[in-house]
């Protein structure tokens, strides 16, 4: 055998062996057992090339044994599917597991208070965007993309998406679908300002598709905190192009046309229908439940890059099915979801909504639960086969006055620190922590961060906190409040009498806790009144600036203010959350001609925390300005804290892959960075 011979025998032989190997059935890891293959770049997950180098193999795919019938009761999706592996990216997310490698079908039951009231829960299930941050809430992984790079000033931010994404209609998903929302988001006919988290210090990005798979964020100044936007937001950076585009005039000059085609007055009205004038991507759609009407569209709801989509919306609640294009597989290449259906009940009452999960009636529960329901749900999760975790909690009940309602001899005095100092250390936190919080809680100031970063001075997160009610009457006296009419409780100093309305819904707060400082506040001669109201009530009675008291919970870790700033600037808040306010904010909306001018140290307050999102994070300089905006609002009391205590996550055992939650948590978008993808049902 000649040199050359054996040398082209052994090259022959390497190169079977390697193809053999590259052949080789991927190995079935988990998080629990890893199986001896290294982990990738980012935890929990690889992008299909790097977990086939890892692992030594060539990952085959496969797919729900339902996917078909499931995708035919998607209204408009094409009747018959392509192989999955032609339904998949050509780099699909690798994800591992946390236990087991699921099992396919089921139904998970959720529970939600009202239509688009109570339900970022459960929308957070099939939650997806261009990145999420990992269950350590530290890391940011890839989601939607594959990848992303900033400039070394943080002002060009440039994301690398997925070749041969599909959307859940099996139409491409490119750049330009990025690019097309954020079109959108700056429209003054869809939105009459842009989102806050849509800008830069108050002025719009601009966005680049050099390529289907490439998009670049041009930013007018640093911004190091919008990649945490991304990984926390229920705002999804992208919407169909291919499906709304139609109706969008901007993009088809027949838009208008189409959509009187199918009853509606124009393009914007097809959006409105379908996207709700909103970036919140659980809006209802008409076309689900209306064929007849709008039977020349052809969604019953825009095609979603979500794990699962809507099939039937109702006043009683709304089912999904899997998407047959999700981007996601399992490290056997099982195309995920695992879970075939999700069924969502709405349940407003919160007596109904915990005798459902006492017996087992949800899979999942965590929104619109306190830590008042923990008892009742502990004692029976051995007969209900469920699991309670207590879990920390971002944010805490905080309580706020109208500085800017109608009546004006309440404003005056809402407006009036002396009030609200008053008013904060009138309230017994300690007790309030025994009785609604069962001593689990830490008594608090709100200060605009959560957990208390370590560049606010020590003891801010207590200012005004210590309990005290004779101080708090001196106070009051001093404003000129004094009970004129012997009736034990205090009137204006204009002498016309005051009852402050708490309105309260569950959805945002115990009910124990707003008792009990309606209580405090009355013990102090500053009478109260008590009503539960649904979301939707207060919500409403909040956007038309009628609640004497505003109340919710709200906290924000730093990585959150890093990108939306919205909280420190009137309203400090969006329809979703704890505003107050309202016409301060109506004044810098209309650049004073209307609403009320806020005090200069509102506008300090914005400026800086402008200042801190530019900053290198982690810097001295951050730091700074971080410590001044903390002050701040601890100091104006603008918002009053209470006890940040921990808060219940509840799950029935039937669920499986489901882990511990670092925090229940609103603020790194609930479920999210616990990869609910992976859940399956054991039965």
């Amino acid at each position: 055998m000649t040199r050359h011979t054996r040398t082209l025998l052994l090259s022959t032989a390497a190169t079977c062996l390697m193809a053999g190997m590259a052949a080789a059935e991927c190995p079935s890891i988990t998080q629990t057992d890893m199986g001896g293959v290294a982990s990738g770049a980012y935890p929990q997950q690889y992008d299909l090339s790097e977990f086939e180098a890892a692992a030594g193999c060539e990952m085959t795919f496969a797919e729900n044994p339902e996917i078909a019938a499931l995708n035919g009761e998607i209204k408009g999706n094409p009747e018959s599917l392509p192989p999955v592996a032609e339904r998949l990216p050509a780099e699909p997310l690798v994800v591992v597991p946390y236990d087991a490698i699921g099992q396919y079908g089921g139904t998970l039951r959720a529970l939600s208070n009202a239509t688009e009231a109570g339900t970022s829960d459960f929308l957070s299930v099939r939650h997806v965007n261009l990145v999420r941050y990992a269950d350590d809430l530290q890391t940011i992984v890839p989601n939607v993309a594959k990848s992303w790079e900033w400039n070394d000033d943080f002002t060009k931010l440039t994301f690398k998406l997925r070749k041969g994404h599909k959307w859940s209609d099996g139409e491409p998903f490119t750049s330009a679908d990025v690019k097309f929302y954020y079109d959108i988001s700056l429209d003054p006919e869809i939105y009459e300002k842009p989102k806050d988290y849509n800008l830069v210090a108050g002025e719009p990005m601009t966005v680049e598709t050099p390529d289907d798979e490439t998009v670049i964020f041009n930013l007018p100044s640093p911004k190091p905190g919008l990649l945490a936007h991304f990984a926390t937001s229920y705002a999804q950076a992208f919407l169909p192009k291919h499906f709304l585009g139609m109706y969008y005039a901007k993009e088809n000059p027949e838009a208008d046309k189409l959509a009187a085609d199918c009853g509606f007055d124009n393009g914007l009205a097809v959006i409105a229908a379908y996207y709700g004038n909103s970036d919140w991507t659980d809006t209802p759609t008409p076309m689900l439940n209306s064929p007849d009407e709008v039977g020349c569209l052809p969604k019953a709801t825009y095609p979603t890059l979500e794990s699962h989509l809507y099939i039937t919306d109702t006043t009683e609640g709304r089912k999904l099915v899997a998407n047959p294009y999700f981007f996601m597989v399992d490290t056997a290449g099982n195309q995920l979801p695992y879970i075939s259906r999700q069924d969502e009940l709405y349940a407003n009452d919160n007596e109904v909504r915990i005798l459902k999960l006492v017996n087992g009636e949800a899979d999942y529960k965590s929104q619109s639960l306190t830590l008042g329901a923990a008892p009742i749900l502990l004692e029976n999760q051995e007969k209900g086969d469920f699991t309670v975790q207590l879990a920390p909690t971002i944010a805490m009940p905080i309580f706020s006055f109208n500085v800017t309602a109608e009546d004006m001899n309440k404003r005056a005095v809402f407006g009036d620190l002396k009030f609200r100092e008053a008013m904060s250390i009138a309230i017994n936190r300690d007790e309030l922590n025994e009785v609604a919080f069962f001593g689990q809680g830490e008594p608090k100031q709100y200060i605009g961060f959560s957990p208390t970063p370590g560049f606010v001075e020590e003891g801010l997160d207590k200012y005004k906190t210590a309990y005290d009610p004779e101080a708090a009457k001196a106070l009051l006296d001093e404003i000129g409040m004094v009970d004129t009419d012997g009736d034990g409780f205090r009137e204006l100093p204009s002498g016309d009498k005051i009852v402050l309305n708490m309105q309260f819904s569950t959805q945002g707060l115990g009910g124990e806790v707003v008792e009990l400082v309606g209580q405090y506040w009355s013990d102090v001669g500053v009478q109260t009144t008590v009503k539960e109201v649904t979301p939707d009530e207060y919500r409403s009675a909040q956007s038309s600036n009628q609640l004497d008291v505003g109340m919710w919970e709200q906290g924000q870790p730093v990585p959150i203010v890093m990108g939306v700033n919205l909280l420190f600037q009137p309203p400090f808040g969006d329809y979703f959350s704890h505003r107050t306010a309202m016409l301060w904010a109506e004044y810098n909306d209309t650049n004073g001609a209307s609403g009320v001018q806020p005090p200069e140290w509102v506008n300090q307050m914005a400026a800086d925390t402008a200042s801190f999102q530019g900053a290198m994070p982690g810097s001295e300089e951050q730091g700074e300005y971080g410590n001044k905006i903390a002050k701040a609002m601890a100091e104006h009391l603008l918002f009053i804290g209470t006890v940040q205590a921990p808060n219940v996550i509840y799950h029935r055992n039937a669920l499986k892959n489901f882990t511990e939650f670092k925090t229940q948590s609103y603020e790194y978008y609930r479920t999210f960075p616990y990869l609910p993808a992976q859940w399956y049902l054991s039965e």
